[in-house]
């Protein structure tokens, strides 16, 4: 009976060497979201995970997304997203910007690292942003303040910039920390793994609390249904491939010519990934956090504008899924656009003398293949939609604020799901590069 080529996992001293690097600083992360923000009332932050209604479904879900950072308000309380941010703002300059987008194409090395420089740079301004903003945010919602001596009056001026400071620190800190998980352990895997840690610490404690509520046991039972139900079609579309037909020249040996060589060209169904889904929420919880600057202001004009943005640009405004589908559309598009005329596969198989059979090489192979991507991509980008407004069509039958709606999270399962496979992925490429490989290896 053959056998897998996994069982020499922990025989390879370098793999091993990875995994427990990775497993060692995950461990490090989990340990720091369990240090609170100084100054915090723990009152009022009890009372934040006991909300209700659409409000109570939000903080239960960014607390799942933070690995329960949100619920004890840690300093890793915005975990790396910011970061994440910032990485997408700079992509997508990038066309935008002719200078930036031949800096990059000149030298690919160089813009790698110009690029990755310029992410944490964004990354501060961002976080400062994204602090302020979530703790006002958090303080509307509950109606007191969740930092004690919160503002920015006389006595009030340094508990305000410590909390500040201490989640700017703690959002760097997971990053640095994802950096070296994605240089000493699993390669490229550092800040996918950072939030994968923080789901996952959260479903057993979910599926406890639903176990020993008093959730009727049908409730369970259709909650695990569409779990697997969505499991099922985040790996089925996450799988899904079109292959474009090329042919390779063929090579002179000696001399003798070999035959043209007939391969595919995999274009992806989902090629954006998780990414539409973060900028989407961003975008939207950008004018909620800029308005949260002017809620307390003098001017009642200006503080009463302030409120109707919040509550505009809040998650429990009827329009809020309607436009969140819609942003994940139109923002899967764009950024497989982006991401798709970056690769220019046109010039590429130019260059190795390969063609689309009925296709002329260059500027109409590329042509071809975009039109071909975004027809694909539009049963990816409704996917994604669903997945993104998913909790909320589901709050209909599962109660307001109920460890269930912790599960429906499908952009957690999403991440999930998604790590699972690239990291498997990763570990068989590492096992063959050892030598490992199940087809080569006597049984």
């Amino acid at each position: 009976m053959k056998r897998s080529s996994w069982r020499f996992l922990w025989k390879s001293e370098d793999i091993r060497n990875k995994l427990l690097i990775t497993l060692l600083l995950l461990a490090i992360y989990r340990l720091a979201a369990n240090i609170p923000v100084p100054g915090i009332d723990r009152a009022t932050v009890a009372a934040l995970t006991n909300l209700k209604g659409t409000q109570g479904n939000l903080i239960n879900l960014l607390d799942v997304l933070s690995g329960g950072a949100v619920s004890n308000f840690s300093i890793l309380a915005m975990g790396v997203y910011p970061y994440i941010t910032a990485q997408i703002i700079l992509q997508l300059l990038q066309p935008i910007i002719p200078a930036l987008e031949k800096k990059m194409r000149d030298d690919p090395r160089e813009g790698r690292i110009w690029m990755e420089k310029w992410t944490v740079i964004l990354t501060i301004p961002m976080a400062l942003l994204s602090a302020f903003g979530q703790i006002n945010i958090f303080n509307q919602m509950l109606g007191s303040s969740i930092i004690t001596n919160w503002g920015f009056t006389a006595g009030k001026l340094m508990p305000t910039l410590t909390a500040i400071f201490a989640m700017v620190a703690g959002t760097m800190l997971g990053v640095w920390i994802g950096q070296l998980i994605s240089e000493f352990g699993l390669r490229n895997q550092g800040l996918s793994l950072i939030i994968f840690s923080g789901i996952v610490s959260r479903l057993p404690q979910s599926l406890l609390q639903m176990i020993s509520s008093k959730e009727s046991w049908w409730m369970i039972f259709i909650v695990v249904i569409i779990l697997v139900i969505t499991i099922f079609a985040i790996v089925y579309v996450q799988q899904g491939r079109r292959n474009v037909p090329v042919m390779f020249p063929g090579r002179r040996i000696g001399n003798r010519m070999s035959m043209p060589v007939r391969s595919n060209l995999p274009l992806m169904v989902n090629m954006a990934g998780m990414i539409p889904i973060i900028f989407a929420q961003s975008f939207l919880t950008f004018p909620a956090i800029l308005a949260s600057f002017f809620v307390n202001s003098k001017a009642a004009w200006l503080a009463k504008s302030s409120n109707w943005v919040t509550n505009a640009f809040g998650a429990e405004a009827a329009w809020y899924p309607v436009m969140f589908f819609i942003l994940v559309v139109l923002f899967t598009y764009f950024y497989t656009d982006v991401m798709f005329t970056q690769q220019n596969y046109g010039d590429n198989l130019k260059k190795q003398g390969a063609q689309i059979p009925g296709v002329v090489r260059g500027k109409p192979t590329q042509d071809y293949l975009t039109r071909v991507q975004r027809r694909i991509t539009l049963p990816g980008a409704f996917f994604l939609g669903f997945v993104a407004v998913m909790p909320y069509l589901f709050s209909a039958i599962v109660p307001a604020g109920s460890s269930a709606t912790l599960l429906l999270s499908s952009s957690g399962l999403l991440i999930v799901v998604g790590t699972v496979r690239e990291t498997v992925q990763l570990i068989e490429t590492e096992l063959r590069m050892h030598g490992y490989d199940d087809r080569l290896i006597n049984n």
